[in-house]
């Protein structure tokens, strides 16, 4: 992954093997037109920024690779592993802004889907030969109910993707080194039969630091995407407030990140 710039957008671009029919990556706070504290590039529908703040900002985003603001879809995340499967052209898709889903799988050349964060994990993923991708939100209560591996499964059982064949990128979210968590998350991992250990190290009586990244990246595998084909950021956004915007480091009032990805027209 590198920073790039197409139009006003600065970005950190994912290149995926054999998947020049697509365009992905996830969007930095800059150069948008949001006031403190969203500032500048907010494009979260669900925070107190002003609306046509946020509107804008998702014009730019479109824009700048080449689609209309209507073509940009996004989902109402509730960090729950429903799916949202776009397989067919829609006239109208802000109507999806209100559906319930933490990930979006699309067949569709020129709609950009995304995925807002703030700490969570946004996760692309491309079958460049069948021209499927998708969009994840996984933040610790997604990681634990395996979101990202019913993507993969939801992309094999719909449109006959094999995992073995996919491109995967893991984009910031907040890192190890600052995302303290406690009981009911190691008990959420436990119970879905996640590996607690292998994520996380203690930090004090009944507290753990959790690696969401390294998490992910073992649902991914296990779910048979080879590791080859799987890129992960190194990038903390907590740490990075130069770059990104933190719901723990801002205490809430903060805007949104965005991971994107859209099969070229």
């Amino acid at each position: 992954m590198q920073m790039k710039r197409s139009g006003r957008i600065h970005y950190l671009a994912v290149d995926f093997d054999g998947a020049d029919r697509s365009v992905q990556g996830f969007t930095t706070r800059h150069e948008g037109v949001s006031r403190p504290p969203y500032n500048s590039l907010n494009l979260g529908l669900n925070t107190l920024d002003q609306g046509f703040n946020v509107e804008g900002n998702r014009s730019l985003l479109a824009r700048a690779f080449g689609v209309n603001q209507e073509a940009l879809v996004s989902v109402r995340q509730v960090h729950g592993s429903d799916i949202l499967v776009i397989d067919e052209p829609n006239e109208d898709y802000s109507h999806f802004s209100s559906v319930e889903s933490d990930a979006i799988i699309t067949n569709q050349p020129g709609v950009m889907i995304g995925i807002c964060v703030a700490d969570c994990l946004p996760i692309l993923l491309c079958d460049p030969a069948r021209g499927v991708v998708a969009a994840v939100h996984a933040g610790w209560q997604g990681t634990a109910a395996k979101v990202v591996a019913k993507t993969v499964a939801g992309m094999k059982s719909l449109f006959g993707c094999e995992p073995k064949e996919l491109q995967a990128a893991i984009g910031p979210g907040i890192g190890k080194c600052c995302y303290e968590v406690d009981a009911p998350v190691r008990q959420a991992f436990l119970q879905n039969g996640l590996p607690w250990e292998s994520f996380t190290e203690a930090h004090g009586e009944g507290k753990w630091r959790l690696d969401m990244a390294a998490a992910n990246r073992d649902l991914l595998l296990t779910a048979g995407v080879p590791a080859s084909a799987i890129q992960v950021s190194d990038l903390c956004v907590c740490c990075r407030k130069d770059l990104f915007f933190s719901y723990r480091r801002d205490n809430g009032d903060t805007g949104r990140q965005m991971g994107f990805i859209m099969l070229k027209p």
